[in-house]
């Protein structure tokens, strides 16, 4: 890979293999070379700029959760070494909280939770980010309710003023990376499945999903068959009706030895409006952040379905936006 390490064999090794160098190996300050000094870091909770608050936040996580493990599931990437690649990596991590820190007095609880992250990189570094957590699974298992956990987060970070604000087009930086993945028919075809759903033609879950489809949503929320795909995207869109849905990047891949994937990045912004599963309607302006996985296979011949869904998005980063739009803690 031109301008990359030679050490690294392909993308996702060098995705997969630096993520195991900083988080695994303690490898800190190789972040002076991985990520770029003026990266744009975008999550759902909030935006930074710059590889030293990478480098403090890895840190304090790791204070918090010294035995982490990043297991890298997948790398869904697009684009050339020479112009720059976008890999949306999908990660199952293990830990313990042990230490005091953003999720509060240490609990002991042990965790497991998915991450997906989209990072373009140039260079042999990555110089723009969008990384979303499932600390809905996260606060569940120490016993929070994601409301209750962004209530109490907004007060240890000083109340609504002084809080950290969550990501919102308002408060969003332009980073480097301008592209929108590649035309590959399976994130095409991906793409054209979430526009219906988000049209509300609920009828292209049993259509175009596997009848043993297999999906993993936030909340750490593991589901067989149509029934949990169509309560999850439905409470969503529910909750949020007049809100605008936009796909913002999309990647399918055709790879040997592996199925058809594609990757998606969305949003959902507007109204908090309606009756689903962020709760009763505040009126609160929502930015939903999210990023979705697909598997793609034909179990039957010439029928070909969605198998397996992965979709994230930050439910206490919702919960905080409610709250604060709420204006009581």
């Amino acid at each position: 890979m031109i301008g990359f390490s030679n050490k690294f064999r392909d993308f996702p090794d060098y995705i997969i293999g630096i993520t195991h160098e900083i988080w695994e190996e303690r490898g800190f300050a190789t972040l002076h070379e991985y990520y770029a000094p003026e990266i744009v870091v975008r999550m759902p909770g909030s935006v930074s700029t710059g590889n030293q608050g990478v480098i403090a936040a890895t840190m304090a996580t790791l204070s918090e959760f010294p035995d982490r493990t990043l297991l890298g599931e997948d790398v869904i990437w697009s684009g050339t070494p020479e112009e720059g690649m976008l890999s949306s990596h999908r990660i199952l991590s293990t830990a313990t909280h042990l230490g005091d820190g953003a999720f509060g007095k240490a609990t002991g609880k042990p965790l497991v939770y998915r991450i997906l992250a989209d990072c373009h990189a140039r260079n042999n570094a990555i110089d723009d980010e969008w990384l979303i957590r499932d600390n809905g699974a996260v606060v569940r298992q120490m016993g929070w309710d994601p409301e209750d956990f962004a209530r109490d987060q907004i007060a240890r970070e000083g109340g609504p003023e002084a809080c950290i604000k969550p990501l919102t087009p308002a408060n969003d930086m332009e980073g480097p990376y301008k592209g929108r993945g590649n035309d590959n028919e399976w994130g095409q075809r991906h793409a054209d499945l979430l526009t219906r759903i988000m049209n509300a033609d609920m009828t292209a879950i049993k259509s175009e999903y596997d009848r043993a489809v297999q999906s993993e949503y936030p909340g750490g929320a593991t589901g067989h068959s149509f029934d949990p795909v169509e309560r999850f995207w439905m409470g969503l869109r529910a909750s949020m009706p007049s809100a605008t849905f936009t796909i913002h990047h999309q990647i399918g891949r055709d790879d040997p030895n592996m199925p058809p994937r594609s990757a998606i990045r969305w949003s959902l912004h507007g109204k908090h409006d309606g009756w689903g599963s962020l709760g009763t309607p505040s009126g609160a302006e929502l930015y939903v952040l999210g990023i979705s996985h697909a598997e793609w296979g034909e179990l039957i011949g010439g029928n070909i379905k969605l198998r397996r869904e992965w979709t994230l998005f930050d439910e206490t980063a919702v919960q905080k936006q409610i709250v604060l739009h709420r204006g009581a803690l």
